[in-house]
Parts: structure tokens; C-alpha cells; sequence
């Protein structure tokens, strides 16, 4: 959810509603301001109003990175569009090529981008796994053909492919 306050726009990431005994209700939230790739932490009372904002979403295909930027193309129109990598640098660690994702824009302004919520990407580089490994829960690093760092349990091989959770970067099975 994308809600605007104080002319900035803020992504909220978590929320807590609270109505203590005394005195009114209020919202508790952590905020990423999208403009300035910061996070804060704000609360709401009851009375407060915030703007909630409408975000037009393009379905595009990610086709490649050029180190600065990413060139999507659109599906419909198939016209290509560069977006700066400082805009999606926690999510293009997950990006592939030929992917398809959710272009995020506010009044024709690019602000981010949807990944889908699980990928699957192949291992690149991780160090062996001994035989019997497979019923302990320890992690070791593994790294992606996408170039991310993710922890996996020992029993996973190079090679292996592993589904991710996007939206918290953790190992959820292998495939």
C-alpha cells in the first residue's frame, strides 16, 4: 500500500493498530519513502487522514542490465524502458532475464516495481553438502545465478534450483 503524507509517498511495509485503554486509537508504522529510499517510522491517531494514492500497473518483461540501469519492455506495446537501478536495488537481486513483473508508476512517474511473490532461480555457488544432512535445520550461504546470497539448508547442491520468497529474500523449498 502507497499512501501520501506531507506531499512525500511513502510504501508502508508494516503496520500495528493499537487501542489502549486510555485515550484514542493510533496506528503504529514503518515507511519507505520511495523518492528518498529511506525508512521511517511514524504513528497515526485516529483522526489523522492520509491520502491514499492510485498506482497505475504495467505487466513488463525485464530483458536485461546495462550496470547503471534496467531495460524492460512493456508486453502490449512491446516499447522498451530504462529504469534506474537506484530505483529497484533491493529488488533486482532476484530479477532474471525474461521475467515478467508489475512496473509501478504515479502520475507517469516510474516508482518501483512488483516482483512476483516466489521465484525460482537456479545455484550457482555454494559449498558441498555432506551425506545425512537432510534432517538438521542449519543454514549455510548459497549464491544465486542472479548473483543474491541466500542462506539454504546443507543438503542443497550446486546446480540444485530453489524457490525464494521475494519480499523477505529467504529459502522456502527446493524444486
Amino acid at each position: 500500500m502507497i499512501i501520501k503524507v506531507s506531499g512525500e509517498l511513502l510504501s508502508v511495509f508494516e503496520y500495528q493498530w493499537s487501542k489502549p485503554g486510555k485515550g484514542g486509537a493510533f496506528v503504529k508504522t514503518r515507511l519507505k519513502n520511495i523518492k528518498k529510499n529511506t525508512m521511517i517510522e511514524k504513528t497515526f491517531r485516529a483522526n489523522e487522514r492520509v491520502e491514499n494514492i492510485y498506482i497505475d500497473k504495467r505487466r513488463m518483461q525485464y530483458l536485461y542490465s546495462d550496470g547503471a540501469s534496467f531495460v524492460f519492455m512493456d508486453l502490449e506495446t512491446y516499447e522498451q524502458e530504462e529504469i534506474s537501478g537506484d530505483l529497484i536495488n533491493e529488488e533486482s537481486k532476484f530479477l532474471k532475464e525474461g521475467q515478467e513483473v508489475d512496473i509501478e508508476s504515479y502520475e507517469g512517474e516510474i516508482i518501483g516495481l512488483e516482483l512476483p511473490t516466489f521465484v525460482e532461480l537456479s545455484v550457482a555457488h555454494t559449498e558441498p553438502g555432506l551425506r545425512g544432512d537432510t534432517a538438521t535445520t542449519t543454514f549455510k550461504p548459497c549464491t544465486l545465478e542472479t548473483g543474491a546470497v541466500v542462506h539454504v539448508p546443507l543438503f542443497i547442491n550446486e546446480g540444485d534450483r530453489v524457490k525464494i520468497d521475494t519480499r523477505t529474500g529467504e529459502y522456502t523449498e527446493r524444486v
